[in-house]
């Protein structure tokens, strides 16, 4: 069946050889989609006919958003931490140990429902792809059943085993390193697409973090990295280095970090959910794109430090707070996230693509920052199929 997406006032395609400028806009527009697939982008007024029909009434469209960075599974609330932050305690990452207690403590069901709910949020809120992470479990039993939860509700799914040392083993952090890269990484490939390390000073050094990136990447999986997030690091350069497909974080940047960056195919992915709740220093954005970077935008969904699934809040903040225009910061959550996973058949309007559309109740993208807080999605079309 194909469905007629018409009236469209103003179309986000990402592909300039498809309309205006880099976002490649086309106004006053119409997009056919067949089963799962677009396959026409048009000016409505020479749209093929189809099946059915949906008149967007003027409002503007744009590719779903790619959220490339979360961490749905897990169980437990840090709302008290959260309330302690904000009356001035710092964010130190300390907290990750309670939400690896409860997570252990929870039954598969409870953490599937709890990933889902978070997942459908999301979806509500135009993310229509989005990557999981496990990293709350922190035994191959855990690590494990954390993957094969999160791929319930997404294909893309992350090993990161190595998000902090546990306390079993905080004496110990090589041996856990040994086993994050044999027996948990074993029990975690089959469920996994990536592989991720938090390289940060209390987490991972260089030498452990590259051990736990080789090892996933000799099971096939593709590398990412947690970087640059509390204090400047090795994590970026490492990044790099092994040819990951993102670096993410990267809060504390120096001129060799950014210079790795521009002349490499890993995307820095900004997650400025997670200085927005910790009152940490944004990533400097502008800095990043002048300099030939290519940037994504995520949420960084978890119970600590970014406890959002809302991609728009992300471009409001991102274009209020890191330097951002609002068509870059677009680009950054839509194309740039597909960047980020190396997807090509997401993260833009264009036939042949996956036919995940955001409707918004406004005229231009630029309403994503321009009215911030405001629910500004009306519909969302997710694989062909209206949400």
């Amino acid at each position: 069946m194909s469905i007629l997406v018409d009236n469209i006032g103003e179309l986000v395609t990402n592909d300039p050889a498809l309309g205006d400028g880099p976002l490649g806009v086309v106004t006053r527009a119409a997009v056919v989609v067949e089963d799962t697939r677009v396959v026409w982008v048009g000016p409505s007024d020479r749209a093929p006919a189809a099946d059915e029909r949906t008149d967007l009434a003027g409002r503007a469209v744009l590719p779903g958003f790619v959220d490339s960075h979360s961490h749905l599974v897990f169980a437990g609330d840090r709302s008290a931490e959260f309330a302690a932050r904000m009356a001035g305690q710092p964010y130190t990452g300390g907290g990750i140990h309670d939400t690896v207690a409860a997570t252990r403590r929870a039954s598969d069901e409870e953490l599937l429902a709890t990933a889902a709910r978070l997942r459908a949020e999301a979806l509500r809120q135009g993310t229509t792809t989005i990557e999981v992470k496990s990293g709350y479990g922190l035994t191959v039993e855990d690590e494990a059943r954390s993957l094969r939860v999160a791929f319930e509700v997404t294909p893309e799914t992350t090993f990161l085993g190595a998000h902090v040392v546990p306390v079993e083993y905080a004496d110990r952090p090589d041996d856990y390193v040994a086993l994050v890269c044999g027996d948990m990484l074993e029990a975690a490939a089959p469920y996994a697409t990536w592989v991720d390390v938090f390289c940060e000073q209390g987490a991972f050094d260089a030498d452990q973090s590259r051990a736990v990136l080789t090892a996933g990447m000799a099971q096939g999986l593709g590398a990412r990295v947690h970087a640059n997030q509390l204090a400047p690091g090795p994590g970026v350069r490492l990044a790099v280095e092994l040819g990951a497909a993102s670096a993410d974080h990267c809060t504390h940047l120096t001129d060799a970090d950014v210079d790795a960056l521009a002349g490499s195919s890993t995307v820095a992915t900004l997650l400025p959910g997670a200085e927005f709740s910790t009152r940490s220093p944004y990533p400097d954005a502008r800095r990043l794109v002048d300099a030939g970077v290519t940037v994504a935008l995520a949420t960084d969904c978890n119970p600590g430090s970014s406890y959002t699934t809302s991609m728009p809040l992300c471009i409001a903040l991102a274009v209020r707070e890191m330097g951002l225009t609002p068509q870059e910061a677009v680009w950054a959550a839509t194309a740039g996230g597909a960047r980020a996973l190396r997807r090509e058949d997401v993260g833009a309007i264009r036939p042949g693509g996956r036919a995940d559309l955001v409707v918004l109740d406004a005229p231009s993208h630029v309403y994503l920052a321009y009215r911030p807080g405001v629910p500004l999605v009306h519909r969302v079309m997710h694989n062909g199929v209206w949400q």
